[in-house]
């Protein structure tokens, strides 16, 4: 490796760091004979796979050039900045050579705009090809497709990487339109409606055909920024709900807007987004994904933006207390999941151990439910300790809400025993 190589990846990977949209793979393909890897479910980019064992990836972009000047990026043509560029060659020799090192398990590939959305995408496309067919790689990959590339790039970029994503970036196109003047929603859906035609086309032929080709397995994923315009939590939630009715949609995620270029006076001047808010939108996220919330249940009119102060379903549930306190030993599952320290695991747990018995607040603790927040909720086999009813709404969230220190609040991921 040289020293103008490892420049440049110094360069570009540093330029590669804003994009959030990478914590994941999805696809669970093993070693193959003859091949170069594997990809582990549900553990790429610094992530844990399920033996505990932490996996890494090269997040990288094969150039930080770009025609477009995006008002939030740090990588806009306007920006004096230090620039370089990567040839398909010395890209997929770096990932090899990173590989064999065990410094990586698999790339995540972006790109700034040259020339043109397809002469950039080709190029991209020609670094994933070139590792599957020529080299062999069998490891993840995550590629990028840029905004505006033909379906026929798109199509061929689908066959070699396990996920693609495009990045909405701002939820409101009004508002996208006025940081990044050469962007729109059309270039950035179009795609993702390539790559969803394209896996469910795969999909289907693998019903008839053994051995078909994949497309994309892992789904594809997207991005917004919190933070950088005057959007609410609701607006952000819509939008995206309706992408998690597309169904290759695996992951929305959230990053909170970065003040890195100051002297654009589109752009808010707090130097960063309060972490918890960017927290609170993964929360509510989960709830849409697999706690049967809807968006209108969580932000409406009356509350447009997430209480920084407690997770989404304590504000939920504190907000209707006439549906509480519920028998945990009589309760559905879907009521069980409105329970505030009730997540899917414990929801489940309970339905199968009532059937044995009914169940006392120890057994709860013993299954995995937060007992500290849910006993103002439930009631059980033992005579009811105070609940929301005795407490009043205001009473619970007294208790239950510690002031913060400054900026130092506990933030729990959204993978953690939810709300």
């Amino acid at each position: 490796m040289t020293e103008d190589v490892l420049r440049k990846l110094q360069i570009l990977a540093e330029s590669a760091k804003y994009d959030v949209s990478c914590a994941s793979s999805g696809v669970g393909r093993m070693h193959r004979k003859g091949a170069v890897g594997s990809a582990a479910s549900w553990g790429i980019c610094h992530s844990f796979a399920e033996d505990g064992r932490c996996i890494s990836l090269l997040k990288i972009m094969l150039t930080n050039y770009c025609k477009f000047d995006c008002a939030y990026c740090i990588n806009r043509v306007s920006n004096d900045l230090p620039r370089a560029t990567l040839s398909v060659t010395e890209l997929v020799e770096l990932t090899m050579e990173f590989y064999r090192r065990n410094y990586i398990e698999g790339l995540f590939l972006s790109s700034g705009v040259v020339r043109s959305a397809d002469y950039t995408m080709e190029r991209l496309v020609r670094v994933v090809k070139d590792l599957r067919t020529v080299h062999h790689f069998n490891g993840y990959i995550h590629l990028k497709s840029i905004p505006g590339a033909s379906q026929e790039l798109v199509n061929e970029a689908g066959r070699y990487a396990d996920r693609m994503s495009v990045n909405i970036e701002i939820p409101n196109e009004q508002s996208l339109k006025r940081l990044a003047p050469e962007k729109d929603f059309q270039s950035v859906f179009t795609p993702m409606r390539y790559i969803q035609q394209g896996a469910l086309q795969a999909a289907d032929e693998r019903r008839y055909f053994r051995f078909a080709p994949r497309f994309v397995p892992a789904g594809q994923s997207t991005q917004m920024i919190v933070g950088a315009t005057s959007d609410s939590d609701r607006d952000i939630l819509r939008l995206s709900s309706a992408l998690y009715q597309r169904p290759t949609m695996k992951r929305v995620y959230y990053s909170g807007y970065i003040h890195v270029n100051t002297y654009d006076t589109r752009l808010p001047a707090l130097p960063k987004v309060p972490l918890v808010r960017e927290n609170r939108l993964y929360q509510a996220d989960w709830l849409l994904r697999f706690y049967q919330f809807k968006v209108d249940e969580i932000v409406d009119d009356a509350y447009p933006n997430l209480d920084l102060e407690v997770d989404p379903k304590l504000a939920w549930a504190l907000r209707h207390p006439e549906v509480f306190p519920i028998d945990v030993n009589r309760a559905d599952y879907e009521l069980l999941l409105r329970v505030p320290g009730i997540g899917v695991k414990s929801a489940k747990l309970i339905i199968v151990s009532r059937r044995y018995g009914l169940l006392t607040a120890e057994q709860l603790r013993k299954i995995g439910v937060v007992w500290k927040k849910a006993q103002y909720f439930v009631v059980c086999r033992e005579l009811p300790m105070h609940t929301i009813q005795e407490l009043s709404p205001e009473g619970v969230r007294r208790i239950l809400v510690k002031p913060p220190k400054g900026d130092d609040r506990q933030l729990t991921l959204p993978f953690d025993e939810q709300p």
